[in-house]
């Protein structure tokens, strides 16, 4: 049945997803072998957060190569702050185009190839000041397809889960994608680059070892995800008129108007999380960064500290999200900004340490983002009505990144702070609070919000 966006349902009953909603409808009869399958979207696709955005390529175009470390670290924030507006204009939009058209599936599947190819693309930067803009130009436009793939793939959870383990299955999907992480990371690393000479004869000249890395990343994103578009599928339904850009944004704001008047809660939660999912991304964007600029852990080096930190992290999310089920995502948001929050400010006070210090603290940090993560996606799955799944994530996304721009500019005033302070030329390690500040501001602003009763089990 065609609905229009404005009449989206709001009320408290439906934030609790009673039957009707979009997660009790959709999930109820999944299979585990559907749930893994959703889940290898998590797993293909996490290259391009783990390879690309954190641990390989981040490392690598923030290196001497491109120019000093505060020139290159400033560029990278920059760019993730762009990209990240760009995606909060796009997203609710995409979203809500996917609803009204019931392409949703359609749409990931080709965002998902088209991150593959512009993973892939990535090969062409050579390690020269020159191509420092090519490697942030395509490094932002991956970003935002990143997103927008995730968006809609957020948004077919309705199909795989019910509400009595929504948790679970958010938990398990991070999950899946930290342990691909570990697996992309060690083949790329014992093939193409720890080795003087890797597979085919790939070396470090001219970073070739680098460079390859990222078509494998290709490869490996548009391999992996398949699995998932065979068990998903576009669910019939009455296809909604088309409408322009300008009736797009309109009708999304009468649609954010009735949440706001319906369901303040949920768009309590949105603001919050939006800060706070902020920090989260921080810790990933410049994690490795800070990993080799200010404790000098070299290429290969970040790679084995990223593979065991994927290990932790798929872990403890899987983990986390059986808590989920049990005492709410609410508390497990709570637990771990709090502990993230504390981490990052001894990393900082401690850094002087060198490299025991960043491996031990930095992996029990990662301990504690993919079950925030994962815990905010449980979370709003509980509230969406039936129908308008794409475009409350798309919401989601738009909240998040339009103060995307908080931690790459945090993170980068506190590198200039540090510096008129100190009077040192690299103070990289002062970006830490930046992110540690980022993260308590959301953390403030969640506190308030109510959080939802765990479901029970049936």
């Amino acid at each position: 049945m065609n609905r229009e966006p404005a009449a989206v349902d709001t009320s408290r009953e439906a934030d609790l997803a009673p039957p009707g909603s979009a997660l009790e409808r959709e999930g109820t009869g999944s299979t585990k072998g559907k749930i893994v399958s959703w889940a290898m979207w998590d797993w293909g696709s996490q290259p391009f957060n783990t390879v690309i955005i954190t641990f390989v390529f981040a490392v690598y175009i923030t290196s001497e190569s491109f120019g000093d470390t505060n020139t290159t670290s400033t560029a990278l924030a920059i760019a993730t702050g762009l990209s990240g507006l760009l995606v909060a204009v796009l997203a609710p939009v995409l979203g809500q185009n996917s609803d009204r058209s019931g392409r949703t599936v359609r749409n990931l599947r080709i965002q998902t190839w088209l991150l593959a190819a512009l993973a892939a693309s990535l090969y062409f930067v050579k390690p020269e000041p020159g191509y420092l803009v090519l490697g942030l130009v395509l490094f932002s436009i991956g970003s935002i397809v990143s997103e927008i793939a995730g968006v809609n793939y957020n948004a077919t959870i309705e199909q795989v889960a019910a509400p009595r383990n929504v948790g679970r299955v958010s938990g398990f999907g991070w999950g899946m994608g930290y342990l691909g992480g570990i697996l992309v990371l060690l083949l790329l690393n014992f093939a193409f680059i720890a080795p003087e000479r890797g597979l085919f004869g790939v070396s470090n000249d001219e970073a070739i070892d680098i460079r390859v890395s990222m078509i494998v990343c290709g490869l490996w994103i548009l391999l992996f995800t398949i699995p998932t578009f065979v068990v998903l599928r576009d669910r019939p339904r009455e296809r909604a008129p088309r409408v322009g850009l300008v009736e797009s944004y309109r009708l999304l704001f009468t649609s954010v108007k009735a949440l706001w008047s319906r369901s303040r809660n949920t768009v309590y939660f949105l603001l919050a999380s939006a800060l706070f999912r902020d920090g989260l991304a921080g810790v990933f964007a410049f994690g490795a960064v800070l990993a080799a600029g200010t404790f000098g852990m070299t290429a290969g080096e970040v790679i084995i500290f990223g593979a065991a930190a994927n290990v932790v992290a798929g872990v403890s999310t899987m983990a986390f999200g059986l808590l989920d089920d049990r005492i709410g995502p609410k508390g497990v948001i709570v637990i771990s900004l709090v502990a993230l929050v504390a981490i990052g400010l001894a990393i900082f006070v401690l850094h002087d340490g060198g490299k025991p210090v960043f491996w031990s603290l930095g992996l029990v940090m990662t301990a504690f983002v993919g079950p925030a993560q994962a815990a905010s996606r449980s979370f709003l799955a509980r509230l969406i009505p039936e129908g308008k799944s794409g475009e409350i994530f798309g919401l989601y996304a738009t909240t998040g990144r339009a103060v995307s721009f908080l931690s790459p500019l945090a993170f980068a005033a506190f590198i200039a702070l540090g510096s008129a302070v100190t009077g040192e030329d690299n103070t990289q390690y002062w970006g830490i609070l930046g992110i540690a500040l980022v993260l308590l501001a959301g953390l403030a602003l969640l506190l308030p919000v109510k959080g939802e009763a765990p479901a029970q089990r049936t």
